[in-house]
């Protein structure tokens, strides 16, 4: 499937700010970037870095007292692997790549140690695969009120299971939380998101099983075709699309992804397990 995507954010600058971005497209082998453009208004100097193993892309730029913008521009072409759900299991920590281990341990905002008897009980005695990480979605889903200002950037997933209440950070953090509570290596990601309304940048989470990472989405609000990566991390305080050191004020924010081929509505919500990710020998890289 073919997307134009990408974002206008713009910014004033109160103090000198170092900004550090996290919005470009993953360059995945799953994903073609036909074109590309990253415009900064005014022109500064930027540095970029793309860490060698999760291709996480990440904009450095110093920006002086008055206004400043960003204008990001991509159309992609994303290819994903499908399988039935039922067909793939889960692997035993025993056998699991080392690593993968960051993404069985608890982080700041994955308190699954802290969920680890609740995980257990709800989820334990389910057959395990992926239905079992699908169920742990629909549980999210059905018990969980999608609610705009309930969290902030500090909420912990703890804390939205209390409040019974979150956005998509907190639906991804719960559920990367359940899956590590029970042996299942997850992960945060971030994304553009065709059929997300509004538009805006999306969080989900994969989870590693039979040697491959598998999407998931607990808020059903996206379509599972249409998730294109920008980073992954062991939570949203790793991949956040912008992380300022300085004094500024947010102005305005714009997200965007359209199908290329001009069909505005979202495909059929597909029953098929979706990944991007192409494994490696041992499974764990992008």
């Amino acid at each position: 499937m073919r997307y134009n995507l990408g974002c206008s954010l713009s910014y004033n600058i109160l103090s000198d700010t170092t900004f550090i971005f996290n919005l470009e497209v993953a360059k995945l082998k799953s994903v073609e970037i036909i074109s590309e453009s990253l415009v900064l208004t005014p022109n500064l100097k930027r540095d970029v870095y793309t860490t060698p193993d999760l291709l996480n892309r990440y904009l450095g730029v110093n920006v002086p007292m008055g206004q400043f913008a960003l204008e990001y521009n991509a159309e992609v072409e994303l290819t994903v692997h499908r399988a039935d759900p039922a067909t793939i299991n889960e692997t035993p920590v025993g056998q699991l790549p080392l690593d993968i281990l960051p993404f069985l341990l608890p982080s700041r905002f994955v308190s699954s140690d802290r969920l680890t008897p609740f995980a257990q009980a709800e989820f334990g005695a389910m057959p395990k695969g992926h239905q079992r990480v699908n169920a742990i979605c629909n549980w999210i889903h059905d018990h969980l009120t999608y609610k705009p200002g309930t969290s902030d950037g500090e909420t912990t997933a703890d804390e939205s299971l209390l409040k019974r209440a979150g956005v998509c950070r907190d639906f991804a953090h719960i559920g990367t939380a359940f899956c590590r509570a029970l042996g299942i290596p997850a992960r945060f990601v971030s994304c553009y998101a065709h059929g997300l309304v509004p538009s805006d940048f999306h969080a989900v989470f994969e989870a590693y099983l039979d040697g491959r990472w598998w999407l998931f989405d607990a808020t059903r609000q996206a379509d599972p075709d249409g998730l294109v990566r920008i980073g992954v991390g062991r939570d949203a305080a790793e991949i956040a699309f912008s992380t300022p050191f300085g004094n500024m004020q947010p102005v305005n924010q714009q997200i965007r992804i359209t199908r290329a081929d001009g069909v505005g509505s979202p495909t059929p919500r597909t029953v098929d397990a979706i990944s991007t990710e192409v494994p490696a020998p041992h499974g764990g890289a992008a």
